[in-house]
């Protein structure tokens, strides 16, 4: 196909594009329109007005105004409503205007995507202590309780759950997933041991005091099984993308979900996920960054830079990328380590150091 022939379909497909995403009701009649333009961007705590535009002979009975699956309120005329975005959930937001008139009823809609309010603070570290870890751990999951590191490996045909001695990095007890799975995140909830698969999409229940398997499920949420924590009531899973899935911490049915995001945009890749102090700290999949987002918003409320941890300059050959969060309540420490690291590391975040 020539480059003339090529310009010419592209030409015809921007179009058919264009007129298919005017924000009208798809069968005739009325030339409802309805504000703001979609795709625009709000920051949390903006005000969004919304205001559908009618015909000069047009008098509706009501339009009835939805945010998602919620509804907002109804006016009689073309009047804009407000709608208040400080407690709504980050990310893409479906407003849907339901126009009453005539005995019939069409719908007109548009979107906007909300940001976290502010940019997320930046805060730096100090590492208070240095343990030994396994070289061989590809590590996916991380949890301290009952005075041991709970860990969860990756790598097919070399994927385990175990526990593990905080001073010398040694295994206490393993149990070696079959071949065929990709061990990834785990949490501990009460007295078992949840732990998810890469792609396999079956998650695995375990006795916490023997590692024993219990029992298996179907893991359908989400696009791949990531990092999971625990609030103690509900689970949190991630799955590759920026949303980070809620589960029932009894059938792990999906009851919900946030979505990631800045005062910019969208963040990818959430991976290896801890509940701290009511907020959930989440390492970036192949970043050195340690994320504090709002549980119920999504939004990015710190962000810890961490290369100079384990510099990627002097890693081993075999060491791979930051991956694996712990927090002992108890004594408020906070451990970090990666895949595949000669070191777990106890580190304080503190405030930046002002430049002067």
């Amino acid at each position: 196909m020539n480059n003339k022939i090529k310009g010419l379909f592209a030409a015809c497909a921007l179009l058919a594009f264009g007129c298919s995403c005017n924000n009208k009701p798809k069968d005739s009649g009325t030339d409802y329109t309805i504000s703001p333009e979609a795709g625009t961007s709000y920051k949390s705590g903006d005000e969004v007005k919304v205001k559908v535009s009618l015909p000069a002979d047009s008098k509706p009975d009501s339009i009835v105004y939805m945010l998602d699956a919620l509804k907002l309120g109804v006016a009689k005329d073309s009047a804009d409503i407000s709608i208040k975005t400080d407690t709504i959930p980050l990310g893409i937001k479906v407003i849907t205007a339901k126009v009453y008139a005539g005995g019939k009823d069409q719908e007109v809609t548009t979107n906007i995507i909300l940001l976290a309010a502010r940019a997320p603070e930046l805060l730096t570290y100090k590492v208070e202590k240095v343990f030994p870890h396994d070289t061989s751990a590809y590590t996916e999951g991380l949890q301290y309780a009952d005075r041991v590191l709970y860990e969860s490996t990756g790598d097919t045909g070399h994927s385990t759950i175990r526990k593990v001695d905080l001073q010398t990095g040694k295994i206490l007890q393993q149990t070696k997933l079959e071949d065929k799975y990709f061990g990834e995140g785990l949490s501990v909830v009460g007295n078992k041991v949840v732990q998810l698969t890469y792609r396999e999409k079956v998650g695995f229940v375990y006795d916490k005091s023997n590692l024993k398997l219990l029992s298996t499920f179907a893991n359908n949420v989400g696009v791949e099984g990531w990092g999971m924590c625990f609030d103690g009531k509900k689970l949190y899973m991630d799955d590759s993308t920026n949303r980070i899935w809620f589960l029932d911490k009894d059938t792990y049915q999906q009851k919900g979900y946030i979505d990631v995001y800045d005062n910019k945009a969208k963040v990818d890749s959430v991976n290896e996920l801890e509940y701290i102090d009511g907020k959930l700290y989440a390492n970036v999949y192949q970043k050195d960054d340690l994320l504090v987002i709002n549980p119920k918003t999504g939004a990015v409320l710190q962000k810890i830079d961490l290369s100079n941890l384990y510099p990627e300059a002097s890693r081993n050959p075999n060491a791979d990328v930051l991956n694996g969060i712990a927090y002992d309540a108890a004594t408020k420490r906070l451990f970090v380590t990666g895949k595949k690291w000669p070191h777990l590391y106890q580190i304080k975040i503190v405030p930046l150091t002002p430049v002067n």
